[in-house]
């Protein structure tokens, strides 16, 4: 039941959902596919739960999502589906041999039925509830009104180092859109900008395509040409006529900090201490990797305790408890904020917080937790603002001032460094090369058949080479060789492509291999890297 009040200002969550593109069909057990099957049992089935939980309780509440076609697509790939299922049911077995390991230890005894009983729950939810499809599941909710999905780039890429070739930038979105519509049936309002990578002009593909508004990071509004009147608390209008909103730092400082966010509670499960790592190969080696690789279970009995090594063991009631704590005073913060910006706005201010989807359960044990007492706190406890989407604030709000954002992006220094330094610079100029290559062919060789199923499988190459997780990975050493690997790989099979394309010589044996291994987008269309 919708609360009747006069609220001060508004409050929008935004959570981020993206993984790379990890489908490796050639090998029995992927090493990579494991970042999708643990984001759907510790993030994706939790959050789809606690949503429908809000609803059947009749609370009322509006959040916003973004969702990678990358990450959209996988969800919905038969092959990973039921390679997911495979993995749970050997992360079910690993918890009942636990329990009884720990059977004379009341303390770990409990935590081990713990992730048994957890583990069994996502099983049914995922398998029988949700029928194995959670991007329909997530879709009711917004044919709910409750939420609302963004669209995105069609592999995450990083438009602002892609657009020196502007086709590039045109197909990443043309696809990322068109993919949207095919899923969800609807055409998008709003659209996520990989990595908040904003660069002057994309707003002008963007509105070719019938996007009314994207999210930058702060300083992307602050620096906006003029100066916003309301700073990052109203949208600004781009002179092609999208808004654009800014993240609040405040409220992402109290959530993402390393010093002041939540995270770090010392209450809460500690994330580096899994039982993966810390027992004998002999015992936990049927449960890992088949070729005795360590890697993560989700089964991790200890707390953050402190800054050493030394660990306590985690208390899910002291947990639970610190959650409830930390959305009141995210709560309250926020309410202070708003109250104040209202007192010197001449319209209710609009907070703007922004997140990854993955921090809520995966980095964060608790985060659906705590995100499900801050919904409930805000619909129960509190009078000063209310949750809101983006666009049922600019239908409330549709005339914004007038300004020209600037360049910015996410992450460190906020002006495109993760992606472009001394570790993986080398990747652009081969980039581009192949960009230039897909515009050339897409606009020189009209095909069909054999021929146009080799032009679509080389879109598909040049769009996940193009992924922003590879640079990000060179950038911040994690799986580097990996993203190396990957980069390279997509660019090696898009040159044989374009070369047996231009000279009428396509290897149709090797071109079913690379379609199966590689099979993003059934209906893409190459001529979208054509110029217009």
């Amino acid at each position: 039941m919708t609360r009747l009040k006069l609220e001060h200002g508004y409050l929008s969550l935004i959570l981020h959902a993206h993984l790379p593109y990890v489908r490796h069909p050639e090998y029995a057990f992927a090493l990579e596919e494991q970042w999708l099957n643990e984001a759907i049992t510790e993030t994706y089935v939790p959050l789809l739960k606690m949503l429908e939980k809000l609803v059947e309780d009749g609370v009322d509440f509006r959040l916003a999502f973004t969702m990678s076609p990358s990450l959209v697509f996988m969800l919905r790939d038969p092959l990973l589906k039921s390679r997911y299922l495979n993995r749970l049911d050997t992360l079910i077995e690993l918890s009942k041999q636990e329990m009884k390991r720990t059977e004379k230890d009341p303390a770990f005894r409990d935590l081990a039925a713990m992730y048994y009983s957890r583990f069994l729950g996502v099983r049914d939810a995922y398998a029988n509830h949700y029928q194995k499809d959670l991007v329909e599941a997530l879709k009711k909710f917004m044919e709910l009104g409750k939420i609302e999905i963004l669209a995105s780039a069609a592999t995450h890429a990083y438009l602002p180092l892609l657009s020196g070739v502007a086709s590039s930038v045109r197909a990443q979105v043309s696809i990322g859109i068109r993919y949207y519509e095919e899923v969800f049936g609807r055409k998008p309002r709003g659209f996520w900008l990989p990595e908040c990578g904003y660069y002057p002009g994309v707003e002008e593909v963007l509105k070719d395509f019938g996007i009314q508004f994207i999210v930058l990071e702060t300083h992307g509004i602050i620096h906006a040409d003029p100066r916003p009147k309301y700073s990052v608390y109203a949208p600004i209008c781009c002179p092609c006529g999208i808004a654009a909103l800014g993240r609040d730092p405040e409220s992402s400082r109290q959530v993402w900090s390393s010093l002041e966010g939540y995270p770090g509670d010392s209450d809460y499960r500690e994330f580096y201490r899994d039982v993966g790592y810390d027992f004998d190969l002999d015992y936990i080696g049927p449960y890992v990797h088949p070729d005795g690789i360590r890697l993560d279970t989700g089964i991790k009995y200890y707390r953050i305790t402190g800054k050493r090594d030394h660990k306590e063991i985690y208390v899910p009631l002291w947990a639970e408890g610190k959650a409830d704590t930390h959305a009141g005073d995210f709560m309250f913060n926020r309410e202070k904020q708003i109250e104040h910006l209202a007192s010197i706005m001449d319209r209710k201010p609009l907070i703007v917080a922004p997140y990854d989807a993955e921090l809520f359960g995966h980095w964060w044990y608790e985060g659906p937790v705590w995100l499900d007492r801050l919904i409930r706190k805000v619909q129960n406890e509190q009078k000063t603002f209310r949750l809101i989407t983006p666009s049922e604030y600019l239908e409330e709000y549709p005339v914004n001032q007038l300004c020209s954002p600037s360049m910015s992006s996410w992450g460190y220094r906020g002006y495109s460094e993760v992606w472009l330094n001394d570790s993986n610079q080398w990747i652009y100029p081969r980039l581009h090369r192949a960009s230039s290559t897909m515009e050339m062919i897409a606009r020189r060789n009209p095909a069909d058949g054999l021929g146009k199923r080799a032009l679509n499988q080389a879109a598909r190459e040049v769009l996940l080479a193009q992924a922003s997780d590879w640079p990000f990975m060179m950038s911040n050493g994690s799986n580097a060789p990996y993203a190396r690997a990957r980069l390279e790989t997509h660019l090696d099979r898009f040159q044989k492509l374009a070369g047996e394309i231009q000279t009428g010589t396509i290897d149709q044996d090797d071109l079913v291999k690379i379609e199966g291994q590689d099979n993003i987008f059934e209906t893409i269309d190459y001529r979208s890297f054509a110029p217009r």
